[in-house]
């Protein structure tokens, strides 16, 4: 009897009120080993597989391995971006822009200047946030129709004073309108062309020759969808609106005044006609003028010829002239 005693559990040797807790834990070491003996084991590893680097995987990390696998691989870059190279603009891209109302878009560059040559470059001032369809619109633009026309100017195109590029409004910035294109990053406006002499051809300038503004408007009315300037709207007359708006039938919109310069004095009165003018048609009142005099000379005289009569007549005839005032 004492030898079994000596070899129960010392939580039956206790009392009674131990033995549940002492069946309690023998359940549960019987479970468990149970449980281990059923999970199966990590297959060997395969010995063609390559030797792992034990001291790079435990300094980078479970958390970061996980974060590297999960990262998304960055878009491939567009047709136009692989067009857009350092030789034609410096034009480096920049992230994606989804705004509010639809503002913004994919494949954005900021198109800092134009190079028109090894030696010559044409600067955007400030930069403009524009979609890469339209930054390259504009550096074909300025390689093929503004630098020459600055050429035969006598000079060399030095810069393009950027007025607005990209910026989440509606047209013309009023509350409500339709999105603009610049909303898009798809228009830019242009106040002027900097020469390297130091001129600035302002593009709005009345006073600028008139074949230099022709020449501008026709070579952006041929290459963007919507050119806006003086004449078009109270919104447009200091600068002009380019853009690539997409419509039905590729449908443009070209509305540039090139207008004359106004006088600087204005003519008080009008001035004299001019003597190789032809003839101006007799109105009615000039002949009723005409007509008045030579329907008093035939009038037929009074059939009463004495002279008091008359004498009557010229005195009443005086004191009418007499009684009228100038008006």
């Amino acid at each position: 009897m004492f030898v079994r005693q000596h070899f129960l559990p010392s939580a039956l040797r206790r009392g009674p009120h131990r033995i549940g807790v002492g069946l309690a834990l023998l359940a549960v070491c019987f479970w468990t080993s149970a449980f281990a003996a059923q999970v199966p084991l990590p297959r060997p590893r395969p010995a063609e597989a390559p030797a792992r680097d034990v001291a790079k995987d435990e300094a980078a990390g479970p958390e970061q391995g996980v974060q590297q696998a999960e990262a998304p691989k960055p878009p491939e870059p567009s047709a136009c971006r692989l067009a857009l190279t350092e030789a034609v603009a410096i034009a480096p891209s920049i992230p994606p822009i989804h705004a509010e109302h639809g503002c913004g878009g994919d494949d954005l560059v900021r198109l800092e200047a134009v190079v028109v040559s090894p030696s010559q470059r044409v600067a955007l001032k400030p930069p403009a946030i524009l979609r890469c369809t339209m930054a390259t619109a504009i550096a074909n633009w300025v390689r093929d129709d503004a630098a020459p026309l600055a050429t035969k100017l006598g000079s060399v195109l030095s810069e393009i004073d950027n007025y607005d590029s990209y910026e989440c409004r509606g047209r013309n910035r009023i509350v409500g309108a339709k999105l603009s294109e610049h909303g898009l990053a798809n228009a830019l406006d242009v106040r002027g062309l900097k020469l390297a002499n130091g001129t600035m051809l302002s593009l709005t300038d009345r006073h600028l020759a008139r074949e230099t503004r022709e020449a501008v408007l026709t070579s952006v009315c041929t290459r963007f969808m919507t050119v806006l300037g003086p004449g078009s709207d109270w919104y447009h007359e200091e600068h002009i609106h380019l853009d690539l708006a997409e419509r039905r039938n590729n449908y443009k919109i070209c509305q540039w005044g090139v207008y004359d310069p106004l006088p600087e004095i204005a003519p008080l009165m009008p001035e004299d006609r001019p003597a190789e003018a032809p003839p101006r048609p007799a109105t009615v009142e000039t002949a009723d003028k005409t007509a008045a005099p030579q329907s008093a000379s035939e009038e037929p005289p009074a059939e009463d010829t004495d002279k008091p009569a008359a004498a009557d007549s010229a005195k009443s005839k005086s004191k009418t002239r007499s009684s009228r005032k100038p008006q």
